[in-house]
């Protein structure tokens, strides 16, 4: 099959001709209709996960996927072939990645049903973002009239904690440069988002719209520390970075994606309802995902999918 690789990390994803993979015990064998690059693919390449995971070589990137159900392994119940499917390569190991024609995935955990008002397309590139987004939302616990700062908004977990945000009445601040960037966020958020840019003095910015500091802040990016100092005492913190504030001034949440069966299901049912918009901006065939690759690095605007018609 054609796959998305390296040999070799760091390395330079390169698309080249692999062995299919066939369904374990447990698992499902899903022809890929559909996938997403996450900075999580981009870590990988990078080799910011060595001596983390093991790394199985030639090592197929990719964690979301969209598609059908081709075969089920023994003891899988519930699926069955012909079943349109969406969710997160969850292995404890790197190399059998969706970023392919077929992917192997556990039955039991970050797959489920794609509902029938939710493009594949879509669901290909929601389940990772989303998976972080309503982590981060409910670390952070956005209320009413109190303030968020998301910095790193234009990204995919980004996009998505300001839809969630937003519902719950809180008044979000969302970090984006004048032009492409500050109209994406608008897109999403209307005039209810206040838009700084993260390019100038962020810290002005920020204290000029809330002087006491934010009630929570959200680091996608950036600088946590200053992230953190834009808090008021006895806010909320979180991180999807690894970053945590010193001291006990902040209820800080270091943001893992857990992406079960609960939090799809969710997530498809907000998506198919319209309660929030997956925000893909472009798409790619398999034979350009290099370039979709080469393209995030370069700092792209939401989410790329990546397509196999």
């Amino acid at each position: 099959m054609r796959a998305l690789v390296v040999t070799a990390v760091p390395g330079s994803p390169a698309l080249t001709e692999v062995p299919a993979p066939a369904p374990e015990a447990g698992e499902l064998l899903v022809r890929v209709a559909a996938t997403s690059v996450n900075g999580f693919d981009a870590a990988t390449a990078a080799g910011m996960l060595q001596g983390m995971m093991e790394h199985r070589f030639p090592l197929v990137l990719g964690k979301d996927f969209a598609g059908t159900v081709e075969a089920v392994g023994s003891d899988v119940t519930g699926f069955m072939a012909g079943d349109v499917v969406f969710g997160v390569v969850m292995k404890p190991f790197l190399g059998t990645g969706s970023l392919g024609e077929y992917v192997t995935v556990t039955a039991g955990y970050g797959v489920t049903r794609v509902p029938d008002k939710l493009g594949v397309s879509e669901a290909g590139a929601l389940g990772l973002a989303g998976a972080a987004a309503l982590a981060a939302v409910e670390a952070l616990d956005p209320r009413e009239g109190e303030s968020l700062l998301i910095v790193g908004a234009t990204g995919g977990v980004g996009a998505l904690v300001l839809q969630y945000a937003q519902a719950r009445g809180a008044k979000v601040i969302a970090t984006a440069r004048p032009g492409a960037e500050a109209d994406f966020v608008r897109d999403l958020a209307g005039d209810g988002v206040d838009v700084v840019d993260h390019s100038g003095d962020l810290a002005a910015q920020v204290r000029a719209l809330a002087p006491g500091g934010v009630t929570a802040g959200l680091h996608l990016a950036g600088d946590g520390t200053l992230v953190a100092d834009l808090v008021a005492d006895g806010g909320r913190f979180a991180s999807t970075l690894g970053f945590a504030p010193e001291g006990d001034r902040l209820a800080a949440t270091a943001i893992m994606a857990d992406p079960t069966v609960a939090i799809l299901d969710r997530l498809a049912a907000d998506a198919a309802g319209g309660a929030i918009r997956v925000p893909v901006t472009r798409s790619y065939p398999l034979a350009e995902a290099a370039q979709a690759f080469d393209d995030f690095g370069a700092g792209a605007i939401g989410k790329l999918a990546i397509t196999l018609g």
